[in-house]
């Protein structure tokens, strides 16, 4: 009983040197850097709000008649049936690719609001601010994203 004791306070002041370290390393990005992440991170998302709005606009609120441009009464080509099923499928595609852009963003706020933001997730150490420039929702430095993608 004992032994397990110990393990997991040990466990616990591993957990504790861990925030503290996770911590000391996202301090190295000051408020003003952190304040101006959270901006450029509000501004993609709410570019991406209004692109699936767009793309929510153009192929749910439109009937197929309508969105094939096609005014007559007569009735469609199969041809044209599926050219135009396969546009909605590939718009609804791009909607939902976004929607899961968004949640990366929302996940940054949220480790900008934490404390965490700016640290790789592999391997613990800061995020080179050029790499947060460039994608200010990465989870990864570029040597932890680099031995992801060849494995």
């Amino acid at each position: 009983m004992k032994k397990k004791t110990i393990k997991k306070s040990g466990k616990k002041k591993s957990i504790k040197k861990a925030i503290k370290k996770v911590k000391k390393i996202t301090s190295k990005l000051s408020k003003k850097e952190l304040s101006a992440f959270k901006g450029l991170i509000y501004k993609i998302k709410d570019e991406i709000l209004d692109d699936i709005k767009h793309i929510s606009d153009d192929t749910l609120k439109k009937s197929q008649k309508d969105a094939s441009g096609d005014i007559s009464g007569y009735s469609y080509h199969m041809a044209d049936v599926a050219t135009d099923t396969y546009d909605r499928e590939f718009s609804l595609g791009l909607a939902s690719n976004d929607r899961q852009f968004l949640y990366e963003l929302d996940d940054a706020a949220k480790k900008i609001e934490e404390g965490t933001y700016g640290v790789c997730e592999g391997c613990s150490q800061p995020i080179s601010k050029s790499r947060l420039k460039a994608v200010p929702y990465a989870r990864l430095c570029v040597k932890c994203q680099e031995s992801k993608e060849k494995r």
